[in-house]
């Protein structure tokens, strides 16, 4: 009986704590999110088994492992130096017609792995291939070259042939207000640009929801 009545509690308990740090699907789990999970887990888990130990030291520690996780997920959205820390940036694998060798050896990954994570995304010759990334879920982001995508209505409306230009590597400049100054760095463009680019739109860095710059120098201004 006291084992049903322990599992109820920590299941209220572990409810509020996931309402709290909010849904993600177990495959865009970040390294964090996953030791973070699994910590929670354990914790509720030996809580509800070891009778011997007290319920409201479960309790607590969940409390402060959840609470130390809801902090961080809010400096994180405000601050994308922590977010950066935490979650990490997609890493290059593979660019130019080439493979980052030094970008594979951080990420422990050898070039058959990337081409299997590029077979699981529907791209068997690596010849399509123009950019593939590792996001900090772990997954693989893959863009094919512009005359190996896949036709869309519009193309088949428009009679147009598609060519490499049709779809590049996005610079993601500012996201939700925040600026990304090595992004900005790589999209060949400098703070001075960027303010000018803002005053001109009648923007400001803070109302921004995403700025982000392409290859070909296209600029997307989305505001909040």
């Amino acid at each position: 009986m006291e084992i049903i009545i322990r599992s109820l509690i920590m299941f209220a308990v572990l409810f509020v704590i996931v309402k709290l740090l909010g849904k993600k699907q177990i495959k865009n789990l970040t390294l964090y999110d996953y030791i973070l999970s699994i910590t929670i887990g354990s914790i509720a888990a030996d809580s509800v088994i070891s009778l011997d130990t007290p319920l409201y030291d479960g309790i607590l520690a969940l409390v402060v492992f959840g609470g130390v996780g809801f902090i961080i997920s809010i400096l994180s959205y405000y601050n994308h130096n922590i977010s950066e820390v935490m979650d990490g940036e997609p890493i290059i694998l593979f660019s130019n017609n080439n493979f980052n060798y030094e970008n594979l050896e951080k990420c422990k990954l050898n070039v058959a792995k990337v081409l299997e994570g590029c077979r699981l995304k529907g791209c068997f010759d690596v010849n399509e291939l123009d950019c593939v990334l590792l996001e900090p879920s772990g997954d693989m982001s893959v863009l094919l070259k512009g005359n190996s995508q896949p036709i869309t209505s519009n193309d088949l409306k428009s009679n147009i042939k598609k060519n490499s230009s049709k779809q590049t590597l996005n610079y993601l400049v500012i996201v939700d207000g925040i600026l990304n100054e090595e992004e900005l760095s790589k999209a060949n463009k400098d703070l001075k640009w960027l303010n000018s680019y803002l005053k001109e739109k009648q923007q400001k860095i803070d109302n921004v929801a995403l700025l982000s710059i392409d290859c070909n120098s296209k600029i997307t201004l989305l505001s909040k």
